[in-house]
């Protein structure tokens, strides 16, 4: 009867639901960065050529959008960075620029959460093809109760974290929230 109530408490530990161990995070190889959408906590760099006054490093607000200059507000969220550039190339064509011509990247990458069993949980700097177990490494690895099977990722917007197996190519993406539990034996 005590080991039928450890086993259901570590289950339940794990998190509600399946534990996947397939899927698009579990790709090989890098997602490609040319389709990347922008997030809150994102910043871009757009240079606006022969115009350096209109040019610089913007961050994407907590509305959602970029403030550049002499245009205002432009919705970013969910977009591209050729997608925001198009539009801001349009709009400074409207009435304020003869043939704007505007690049963009991305600058800096909104973070990284790491919570639970980890050393040093926390916010931390997202670089491009992080997996879950470099994620665990940066927040300085496991503590002795740390859960090393199964993880849980919240992506940004979502409100359920899901049960992924910890594999080497467990990828997280910029503003998931990587929570590793607790074991009991």
């Amino acid at each position: 009867m005590t080991a039928l109530i450890i086993a259901v408490a570590a289950c339940a530990e794990k998190g509600s639901g399946p534990v996947l161990s397939t899927g698009d995070r579990y790709l090989s190889g890098s997602p490609a960065f040319d389709d990347y959408r922008l997030g809150v906590g994102d910043r871009i760099k757009v240079t606006v050529f022969n115009e350096p006054t209109l040019s610089g490093d913007f961050g994407v607000a907590a509305d959602g959008a970029i403030s550049l200059p002499l245009i205002g507000n432009l919705p970013a969220t969910g977009h591209t960075v050729a997608e925001v550039i198009a539009a801001a190339r349009a709009r400074y064509a409207d009435g304020y620029l003869r043939l704007p011509k505007l690049s963009g990247e991305v600058s800096t990458l909104r973070p990284l959460f790491i919570l639970g069993e980890v050393s040093s949980p926390g916010s931390y700097p997202y670089t491009f093809g992080l997996t879950a177990m470099n994620a665990i490494a940066t927040a300085r690895g496991f503590t002795p109760r740390a859960n090393h099977d199964i993880v849980r990722i919240r992506r940004q917007g979502e409100t359920e974290e899901v049960n992924y197996r910890l594999t080497p190519e467990l990828r997280v993406y910029p503003g998931d929230t990587v929570h590793v539990g607790e074991r009991y034996f």
